[in-house]
């Protein structure tokens, strides 16, 4: 089959080895062809992490594309039916590490831009591109140290979309207009080792915690809202023990709260501690706040974008804020409008991920639309 421009430029950006947090020059590919549009580069490097902000245009209102190159570990590649980095397109199916998430949306985003430009060279305001090598991993030299870049220059993103896969049968079916928080707890719980013949002699820190432990799992933190769902509590972590004819000293638990905008980080901990000093056992707590939750309520992006799948594909969208953290945590507190919108997530950070070979045509004509209806 004959490449269109997208999936020529999703090929070679999946071809680029770009495991987090190494880019493989898929930035440098990016920004040879939107040079040529009129944007200019500045490339923000923080620790082993590359990060590209991309501008076209100092006026506002100011509408970003926000997306990463960076890709998961594989797994053993003989598993796969092809290999990750040689991307092939197989019964209309483009198959690589990063097809879909989210190599695809990053060529949407170029080829949208060069016929947009071409069709209104003298467009209002600006266009930009923030791309990062870190979203996949810690996530703490990527967006965030973009985001702190451009607010201490007073840089402000009105509209920002982030290309992370959001669709769930149809390309455009579901945009993501939010997220749920993300709140960890590191827990440990302080015994008194000894023998398993003599209990009397020790203090089994997994017996204590373990009420505690079925209280929070039954504990209803709230009943979600309108927007979200309800918080949930999840234990991921528990570990115990030096040998099997000794109690253990320390218990070592780590949790999870996905919350609503029902609580907030502290009132989470707040109950949490109430709940564990109910049981009188000795512990420390630690607790990382890995993104409050954010929405973007309907206005002038949700509008943009609804009205951009509807030209395009015919579909009416569902507005969602389930899954997992995104980019966008750190966007959206600094007022600006946030969504994502992408390909079909089914096959995300899985063996021979791969998506539709047409819905990335289908993404970059969306893409156009809303910079359609949001500038011109």
């Amino acid at each position: 089959m004959s490449l269109t421009p997208t999936l020529e430029l999703a090929i070679d950006l999946i071809r680029r080895r770009s495991v987090t947090p190494d880019d493989a020059g898929c930035q440098a590919l990016m920004m040879g062809r939107l040079a040529a549009l009129g944007f200019r580069k500045e490339n923000l490097r923080f620790g082993d992490t590359d990060n590209l902000w991309a501008r076209k245009g100092t006026d506002g209102p100011l509408l970003a594309f926000a997306g990463h190159t960076d890709v998961v570990p594989t797994g053993p590649e003989k598993n796969w039916a092809h290999a990750p980095f040689e991307p092939v397109i197989e019964d209309g199916y483009l198959y690589g590490r990063g097809a879909a998430d989210m190599k695809g949306s990053l060529a949407a985003f170029v080829t949208a831009c060069e016929r947009f430009v071409a069709r209104h060279p003298d467009h209002r305001g600006s266009i930009a591109l923030l791309i990062t090598s870190d979203e996949e991993g810690p996530a703490q030299d990527g967006t965030v140290k973009v985001v702190q870049t451009l607010e201490a220059r007073n840089e402000k993103i009105d509209w920002c979309l982030i290309g992370e896969p959001s669709s769930t049968h149809e390309v455009g079916d579901v945009i993501k207009n939010g997220r749920r928080g993300s709140l960890h707890g590191y827990l440990t719980v302080h015994g008194i080792q000894g023998h398993v013949a003599y209990p009397h002699l020790a203090e089994n820190p997994v017996h204590t915690v373990a009420p505690a432990l079925d209280a929070l799992a039954r504990e209803t933190w709230d009943s979600g809202n309108e927007f979200f769902p309800p918080t949930t509590f999840q234990i991921t972590k528990v570990e115990a023990g030096t040998g099997s004819n000794v109690i253990p000293g320390e218990c070592l638990v780590h949790f999870n709260f996905r919350y609503c905008t029902e609580n907030t980080a502290e009132s989470l901990e707040e109950r949490v501690v109430a709940i564990l000093d109910r049981y009188g056992f000795r512990y420390d707590l630690q607790w990382h706040l890995s993104g409050r939750p954010f929405l973007t309520d309907r206005g002038s992006l949700v509008t943009a974008s609804q009205e951009a799948i509807e030209a395009v594909t015919g579909r009416q969208t569902e507005l969602s804020t389930s899954g997992g953290t995104s980019d966008g945590r750190f966007i959206a507190p600094t007022g600006a409008q946030v969504v994502e919108l992408g390909p079909v997530n089914a096959t995300i950070h899985k063996v021979d991920e791969c998506v539709r070979a047409e819905d990335l045509d289908t993404l970059s004509r969306i893409y156009e639309r809303i910079l359609e209806n949001l500038l011109t």
